[in-house]
């Protein structure tokens, strides 16, 4: 069959975050337009110049038996959840092979992180130079690799058409999803599980974007902290958390009576070539992105009316991802509701991706667009229609919402989908 004929869509939502411990409260928080960032109290915060983070509403030791959470870097931890969570709202009540309608060779992961284990190794750096050698988990090597969370997601599930974990810094949870919608299309697979997942709140990770003055220093006032688009941005917050999605192709889902929540569209994917932290300030890149995702998809500029915006609050990066769509897109961008959801839940990183796409897609199920909070003094070069204050209604009928996720590196990857 030709891959085009493949039409894949989503029948399962999970995530967990700083506003909740499932897709259902994080929603109900984004819609509200609660803040999920908090003054860290942890007493190695006190020293740092940025002692503010969006940490997971629910702790994962709260739901992870300990004996399988010690061989379980945190970020895989998130991951199981989110996945479970999607796994179940899928509709499924085993592992593949146990539930006779999908088969394990049909079935994928593809679990991204930016950063991967990076508190494991950390962590377990610190056991080696405080109680030598013989007090090393012997667990820290499958703890910290990147594929960790995709890899245990798989064998949770049982999933044998691949298992995949793509690293694009912050674009990484986009781009598995991405990858996941091509596996379907393709034909490699009935069944993608797809998402992103981090947790890099620890001092060194904060030490270090703080040094390159990519942070928020906000510490006074942080729920505040993030506000993208506003003329006093200063840079991101740090959260932490899952955001995972079942993948399914149409026939499939249709086959077994699935409930689909939207379609997947499809992806585009660029580099900007510019920097290995800066954004290309005009925005090029982006729209090369945004360009491929028109033209490679059966996607009109006048279907899309909502984009959930990478929008990190840093004084670059919003403006010109701004300029890329206007770009692009022109005067349709007048209609497309932005709404930038860091300003809530932080930035996820690796993470980023999976959240905001459970996010679009339930903003095209409830027909709504959360709100940007923080947005005190709207940046006059902000120029297109910035969701801020209260949430806002979507239009009826056939629409679409996009993705956009963009990583140091100049990743760029932008996903869409349609409603059902």
């Amino acid at each position: 069959m030709n891959a085009t004929h493949h039409t894949v869509v989503v029948t399962g939502i999970g995530a967990t975050t700083p506003l909740g411990g499932d897709s259902a409260s994080t929603w109900e928080g984004l819609v509200a337009g609660r803040s999920g960032v908090r003054l860290l109290e942890q007493e190695w915060a006190a020293e740092l110049p940025v002692r503010i983070a969006a940490e997971a509403a629910v702790d994962p030791g709260e739901i992870i038996p300990r004996p399988q959470a010690r061989k379980l870097d945190r970020s895989a931890q998130f991951a199981l959840i989110a996945a479970r969570e999607a796994w179940a709202d899928a509709g499924f009540t085993a592992k593949a092979g146990e539930d006779a309608t999908v088969s394990p060779d049909r079935l994928g992961s593809v679990i991204a992180s930016g950063i991967g284990g990076v508190t494991t190794l950390l962590d377990q750096y610190d056991v080696l130079k405080e109680k030598g050698v013989r007090r090393v988990s012997p667990h820290t090597v499958p703890m910290l690799m990147p594929n960790s969370p995709s890899a245990n997601v798989g064998l949770e599930v049982n999933a044998r058409a691949g298992v995949h974990t793509p690293v694009s810094a912050c674009a990484s949870g986009s781009e598995a999803i991405g990858y996941a919608v091509e596996m379907i299309r393709t034909g490699r697979a009935d069944i993608v599980i797809a998402g992103g997942t981090e947790a890099a709140i620890h001092p060194l990770p904060i030490a270090a974007f703080g040094n390159m003055m990519a942070m928020s220093k906000n510490n006074d006032d942080p729920q505040g902290a993030s506000r993208p688009y506003d003329v006093d941005r200063n840079g991101f917050v740090l959260g932490e958390g899952a955001g995972v999605i079942v993948l399914e192709s149409e026939e499939h889902a249709k086959r077994r009576g699935a409930k689909i929540y939207a379609e997947a569209v499809g992806q585009g994917i660029s580099a900007d070539s510019h920097h290995i932290t800066q954004p290309e300030p005009s925005g090029n890149g982006i729209a090369l992105a945004l360009q491929n995702l028109v033209e490679r998809n059966d996607l009109k500029p006048s279907e899309i009316v909502h984009i959930n915006a990478h929008a990190t609050s840093t004084p670059q990066g919003d403006i010109a991802e701004l300029k890329a769509l206007r770009k692009v897109f022109g005067d349709d961008v007048d209609h497309m509701a932005v709404s930038g959801t860091k300003s809530m839940t932080g930035h996820l990183l690796g993470g980023a991706g999976g959240v905001e796409t459970v996010a679009s897609i339930l903003a095209l199920r409830d027909r709504v667009a959360p709100p940007t909070i923080n947005v005190r003094n709207l940046d006059p070069e902000a120029d297109a229609d910035v969701v801020t204050g209260e949430a806002r209604s979507l239009p009826e009928g056939r629409i679409a919402a996009l993705n956009n996720s963009f990583g140091f590196g100049g990743h760029n990857v932008v996903l869409a989908f349609r409603s059902v």
